[in-house]
């Protein structure tokens, strides 16, 4: 997910509301985010293994109508199963070996029963037929829903948005991130004269006795629920490759020639995530930048691209250094959720960092390849006075839908790249790296996983610096301060016997340290002014007492 539209006046303003549509206000937590947040046997006792969603989108009425077909492994005996749909959006029939299921709703939980207990380890399905006017997003994508819009020639021009709100806003699912299906058919039903896009590859399409055209699309790779999505247009469509990788382009019909220029970053972004991430990790299914009436959204192998072809963040440098104008932020942030995020996946959005971090670190890694590291350091560095708070943990709450706050994204990727500076071996930093990527591909994780990875992967203790930089809000203090002529040092800190090496610069020259929470000597200074810490690699706060 990306930033909001950032408005200069008070540009740190903006920031508490930059990146999400899961963030809120504080508050005390109900039955249901319970019932969406939480796992309970009515979801553990099953595995989703396909989704085929078959839906007509009738635009005038701002209306969907149509059927999931859900293919399920049980893990248990499963008497009840839950599946969730939006409180507002009407369950028409939920169909099970050709008899109609009973059911009862909680909030926007659905809670299916069925006549004789099924038992373990059987593969399944059922059809789950439903229909209504889905939420209309009013600021998407930062919260959630549907976007029916016109082109400026008066066509239809529909997209949709959930991450955070729900996939079950517009389809039953199981909505929740710990469970992935294995793979997806959608289908869309779109009126006649305009394109139907979805994830995966094109299937192919019907033209219906009905005014209506069917677009059918297959996912062949596991996906997570908020990345299904439609997009609907007056497309035209354009292609390409890299090495092995089909690249396909969506966009409105008089659009062409700017998308040709503008997407021509797509083959040097590819050389870069490739030989620091590996290979794009949904090959099978390929990679489709989607023309989007809003913003963006990494949906997998579909990313909606709507930065107007321009480059920075909607016109816009996020990091105020000049180096955010460089590259269009849309193209290169939602292409790297594809393998933070979309490949690597949190099992609860508690630990979304793992999404944002690495992908936000990613625009720092794109800038180093392109011009190298000297302005990736530089971007990282600005973006801290604009994008980062530490007035909250990055860490969220668990089993109730609420992730961490929006220093997730820069925050992360600064704690990422002094834990580069920590190893101080770009060798070992970038194997470390793909490694992670390539290890964890296709898999749901959570933050001690990556964790461990990273410890195991070095000498460096490093499990206190994820802790310090995750967890608590306020940043690791370097206290220094001179005594009798000499200078002392220290580490003041959330996490009780902090360790973490860092740079000094001392004279020009730099001088490495291993604080702890005890004063330790610094040896031959005497002068705290020729004392300063290397800021660019290491995000800490410094304080002389």
């Amino acid at each position: 997910m990306m930033l909001n539209k950032l408005v200069f006046i008070v540009f740190f303003f903006y920031s508490s509301m930059v990146f999400a549509q899961l963030l809120q206000d504080e508050r005390s937590y109900t039955r249901a985010d319970t019932l969406r947040g939480a796992l309970r046997p009515e979801r553990t006792n099953f595995d989703v293994l396909k989704y085929t969603l078959d839906i007509k989108i009738r635009p005038k009425e701002k209306f969907i109508a149509g059927s999931n077909t859900i293919t399920f492994h049980t893990i248990e005996n499963m008497a009840v199963m839950q599946l969730d749909l939006f409180s507002n959006m009407k369950v028409d029939s939920i169909v099970y070996q050709g008899r109609h299921l009973k059911y009862k709703r909680e909030f926007n939980a659905v809670f299916i029963s069925f006549k004789n207990a099924l038992d373990a380890n059987v593969i399944d399905s059922l059809q789950f037929y439903y229909s209504g006017n889905p939420i209309v997003a009013k600021n998407p994508p930062w919260d959630g829903g549907f976007v029916f819009s016109k082109d400026k020639n008066g066509k239809d021009f529909i997209g949709v948005a959930v991450q955070g709100t729900g996939a079950s806003l517009w389809f039953p699912n199981k909505d929740h991130q710990s469970d992935k299906p294995e793979e997806a058919e959608i289908h869309l039903e779109v009126p006649n004269g305009l394109v139907g896009v979805s994830n995966g590859r094109l299937m192919g399409l019907k033209e219906l006795s009905n005014g209506f055209t069917k677009w059918s699309w297959k996912v062949s790779q596991p996906i997570n629920n908020y990345n299904i999505t439609l997009n609907i247009g007056d497309y035209v469509r354009f292609s390409d490759t890299f090495q092995d990788l089909d690249l396909d382009f969506y966009v409105l019909s008089y659009h062409l020639d700017k998308a040709k220029k503008q997407f021509t970053e797509v083959q040097p972004m590819m050389r870069c995530f490739y030989e620091h991430f590996g290979a794009y990790p949904f090959e099978e299914d390929s990679y489709k930048l989607v023309e989007a009436p809003f913003l963006g959204m990494e949906h997998q192998s579909a990313i909606a691209y709507g930065n107007n072809y321009q480059l920075g963040y909607d016109g816009t440098d996020v990091s105020l250094s000049g180096i955010g104008l460089k590259f269009d932020f849309i193209i290169i942030h939602e292409t790297a959720h594809e393998w933070f995020g979309n490949s690597i996946s949190a099992d609860d959005i508690a630990d979304m960092w793992i999404h944002e971090a690495f992908t936000s670190y990613a625009e720092a890694v794109y800038i180093e390849c392109r011009w190298g590291k000297e302005d990736a350091l530089k971007y990282l560095k600005g973006l801290r006075s604009t994008m980062i708070s530490n007035k909250e943990p990055i860490i969220g709450d668990y089993g109730v839908n609420k992730e961490g706050s929006v220093d997730m994204y820069y925050k992360g990727a600064n704690l990422l790249n002094t834990v580069r500076s920590i190893i101080n071996d770009d060798e070992k930093w970038w194997s470390l790296l793909k490694s992670f990527s390539e290890t964890f591909k296709h898999k749901i994780t959570n933050t001690e996983e990556v964790i461990a990875f990273f410890e195991n992967g070095t000498d460096v203790s490093l499990t206190p610096v994820f802790e310090e930089y995750l967890y608590y809000a306020a940043l690791p203090t370097l206290q220094m301060k001179k005594e009798k002529g000499n200078i002392y040092y220290r580490w003041a800190s959330s996490v009780t016997d902090f360790e973490m090496p860092i740079d000094l610069i001392v004279k020009e020259k730099t001088q490495r340290i291993y604080p702890n929470q005890n004063w330790q000597k610094l040896k031959k200074v005497r002068s705290l002014k020729k004392v300063k810490v290397d800021v660019d690699r290491f995000y800490v706060h410094m304080e002389n007492l």
